[in-house]
């Protein structure tokens, strides 16, 4: 009983002088707590910058026009109203549009998953002649802008032919214009938007993966294929939705290949680009005098188009986030 009270003042005493210790200011401390506001200060103020925009734009979407010319109003609107959202979504002939550019942003991402996946494996795991040279060209498609061959690109799906083959058989080459094969072609060759990206994470992930794994399977009896399939697939299932992501973002918001291709065909981007002349006329629609249309109404209904495109996006990403940020940590870009 005596050992057993001794040892309970011990640990109280003991626990008494860690309480005091802890409220002791020592200078290792207070170096700790400004590191922590540092840190604190810059994280806040970074999500600001990012963040800013977009509450503003939120906010002015729901403003009436005559907040905007009131200066009491600053990001809380005094009128608020749909009726922006009602005039963008007319003007965009939203739905229709959304389910058009989701079918095309998804199909061309996993068309650019898969062959960007066999590519970057390839890079990753296997030793042929000038391996260098061709990742290096894949590095060069990261470093030329389209622009330089926006032309060439154009004529080519233009008068779209095969070795000839088509101007042969038929006495024509084939028009690519506004249509999806110019999508289909570069995304199932590798030079769709951003691919050097997606190969170049693609196979750092492949590269850090152990080499065991594959001898394993190759003693168990598996070829090549079925390796590639069977064992590096699920464990790269992280670098998988975040290539996805990053092509299904890219294909979204681009306007450079959809103008370039689709010119009678709206997408989010083009309609966006386009929406103040359907904004003009539902306006003039809905009563409005064509004759003055104020530049403060035309960019709220910019900010509210805006919205209607970012949206889309926000929600994917919180259904795909915990993939994301896994594969953003494993790809080889950070760190």
């Amino acid at each position: 009983m005596m050992k057993d009270k001794v040892k309970k003042e011990k640990t109280e005493q003991k626990n008494t002088e860690i309480v005091k210790n802890k409220k002791k200011i020592t200078p290792a401390r207070v170096g700790r707590w400004l590191i922590a506001i540092v840190r604190g200060v810059i994280i806040v103020g970074i999500c600001f910058v990012i963040l800013q925009p977009l509450f503003v734009k939120l906010s002015v979407s729901f403003m009436a026009e005559r907040d905007l010319y009131d200066s009491s109003v600053k990001y809380i609107p005094k009128h608020f109203t749909l009726d922006n959202y009602k005039m963008a979504i007319e003007g965009m002939d939203y739905w229709t549009v959304l389910v058009r550019t989701m079918i095309l942003s998804a199909g061309i991402s996993l068309l650019q998953l898969a062959s960007c996946l066999l590519t970057a494996y390839g890079f990753a795991r296997f030793r042929f002649p000038f391996k260098k040279l061709l990742f290096g060209c894949v590095i060069l498609s990261l470093i030329v802008p389209p622009q330089v061959i926006m032309l060439p690109l154009f004529m080519k799906y233009r008068f779209f032919d095969v070795f000839g083959i088509f101007k042969a058989t038929t006495g024509a080459s084939v028009n690519l214009i506004d249509t999806y094969w110019p999508f289909i072609l570069q995304a199932a060759t590798c030079m769709g938007i951003r691919n050097g990206l997606y190969i170049y994470m693609l196979r750092q992930f492949f590269k850090g993966m152990p080499r065991e794994l594959e001898e394993a399977a190759f003693v168990d009896g598996s070829g090549k294929l079925r390796t590639f399939v069977q064992v590096m697939l699920p464990s790269a299932i992280p670098m998988m939705v975040t290539v996805f992501l990053f092509g299904f973002v890219w294909q979204w918001t681009d306007t450079f290949y959809t103008s370039l291709y689709l010119n009678n065909t709206k997408v989010v981007s083009s309609a966006l680009s386009n929406l103040a002349v359907g904004v003009y006329t539902t306006y003039a629609n809905n009563g409005g005098s064509m004759n003055f249309v104020s530049p403060g109404f035309v960019s709220m209904m910019n900010n509210t188009g805006t919205m209607l495109t970012v949206v889309p996006l926000i929600l994917l990403y919180l259904v795909c986030q915990k993939y994301f940020v896994e594969g953003i940590e494993r790809s080889g870009i950070v760190g």
